[in-house]
């Protein structure tokens, strides 16, 4: 499937749901028009074989051999599982910071220096929990090749900081294609679409507007 396809499927699973009039509030604060609960693929046999596919597919392509595949906590480790079983390869997972007790760990399974490493997420936003793994894979003295996700919003600082440290940042779709495929189908008013666009483009000053209204 092309971006506009997979689009399509998240919109028409109600994985992606769209509430401009009432935004919903992610755990970083911002108030967001348009939530991607990727987690519900997990319970869909089919879905999810064509995402670890798709997945494969595109990190092939990239330049350099992968040694490890890694999901960040906690939404990233059954797509980084599934996709580290595809290729008969490591699998590790990363926390968003150490542990307080135990192993104090923030990497859980082997990794070991010169590993070349994919990142898995389910989708991308500010790009916070995808720069905490690859922060953690470098102080293990191994190799982040880059990030690749189900789905990202396409903000253009987070674009900005993979292109400027020269990683990849790869995704089945994007918000930008999914407002194509909803204004195309005739299915939302402009009005509604115009309000997730301007969003998009700076969500913290939309969630700064919303908050004083």
């Amino acid at each position: 499937m092309n971006e506009h396809e997979w689009a399509q499927v998240l919109f028409d699973q109600k994985i992606v749901q769209l509430r401009p009039d009432q935004p919903f509030r992610w755990t970083s604060g911002l108030l967001s028009p348009i939530y991607c609960d990727n987690r519900q693929i997990i319970s869909l046999p089919q879905l999810r074989r064509a995402v670890v596919e798709e997945m494969a597919k595109q990190v092939k392509g990239w330049e350099r051999p992968i040694d490890v595949v890694a999901g960040t906590a906690t939404a990233g480790i059954p797509y980084a599982a599934w996709l580290a079983e595809r290729f008969e390869l490591p699998m590790i997972y990363v926390r968003s910071q150490a542990k307080a007790h135990g192993m104090g760990k923030q990497i859980e399974g082997r990794i070991k220096a010169g590993d070349q490493v994919v990142i898995v997420e389910d989708l991308v936003s500010t790009g916070k929990s995808s720069w905490q793994s690859i922060e953690a894979v470098k102080a293990a003295d191994a190799i982040p090749l880059g990030v690749v996700s189900i789905f990202q919003y396409g903000f253009p600082s987070t674009q900005q900081k993979f292109n400027e440290a020269g990683y990849r940042l790869n995704s089945l779709t994007n918000l930008a294609t999914l407002l194509e495929v909803l204004q195309n189908s005739g299915t939302w008013q402009q009005e509604q679409l115009a309000t997730i666009n301007d969003w998009k483009e700076d969500p913290w000053a939309w969630t700064a507007q919303h908050e004083a209204k």
